[in-house]
């Protein structure tokens, strides 16, 4: 379904929520409005097919819809590995589990309902946070990516998308090209201008050396940029 949540003034614009009525449209809104997710999830598939390791575990915390987990299911080329999506909305969980369903890839996916920040990581080689840490409080961020850092084998990796900030006045150029992006793609300015309010306070983001020197302090030996288009990067992190 197409995306026309914000399409009408609304009398007033509440906080963004993973709800039903995003569930509904979420493949559109999340192509439309996010540049370069039709590449990064592809790229999560040849990422994990590199390092996914037999008898492993792999986590895509955040699971949504669970375009990631479909991903590193169909990547996996190694024996005896299990896939686990995390997520906190029912009504995104309930669709992915049709996907997840309907897909044809033989790797086991466990889907769970619950807090990312409660979830057990152990044994895992693979470990995706695609464009969801942006939506913890700052202050939960570190101890999350500590957990993380822990449960993975030597050798396994954190992949991280975010949409990120800059200073000024890198910010205000990235800004207005995400902006044409949208639009390009449809969305009105109306649209976009009550989108950003209702992610006010909610989405939170953070700069590239924020989120390295975050990293770095967990104990990842490597936390490189593989793509970055305007103000969305994905990053890799490794475990040594």
């Amino acid at each position: 379904m197409r995306d026309q949540i914000y399409a009408a003034p609304l009398p007033e614009v509440s906080g963004f929520a993973f709800d039903e009525a995003v569930a509904r449209v979420f493949p559109d809104m999340i192509r439309r409005s996010v540049p370069g997710y039709t590449t990064i999830i592809p790229m999560i598939e040849l990422i994990t097919a590199r390092y996914a390791r037999a008898g492993t575990r792999l986590y895509d915390l955040g699971c949504s819809l669970g375009a990631s987990t479909l991903a590193m299911r169909h990547g996996v080329k190694q024996r005896d590995c299990q896939l686990i999506g995390v997520d906190n909305s029912e009504a995104m969980l309930s669709q992915c589990r049709a996907y997840v369903e309907a897909d044809s890839a033989s790797a086991p996916v466990e889907l769970v309902l619950g807090d990312i920040r409660d979830q057990v990581i152990d044994n895992a080689s693979v470990v995706t946070l695609n464009f969801t840490l942006q939506f913890l409080p700052p202050q939960d961020r570190q101890p999350l990516l500590q957990t993380i850092f822990d449960g993975l084998q030597p050798g396994g990796v954190l992949i991280l998308s975010e949409k990120i900030c800059f200073n000024e006045p890198e910010q205000s150029i990235q800004e207005v090209l995400h902006h044409d992006f949208k639009r390009a793609n449809g969305y009105s300015d109306l649209e976009i201008s009550q989108k950003r309010t209702s992610l006010e306070n909610v989405l939170i983001t953070e700069s590239i050396e924020a989120h390295q020197q975050r990293l770095k302090a967990v104990g990842f030996s490597q936390a490189l940029v593989w793509y970055q288009c305007f103000n969305f990067v994905s990053m890799l992190a490794v475990k040594v």
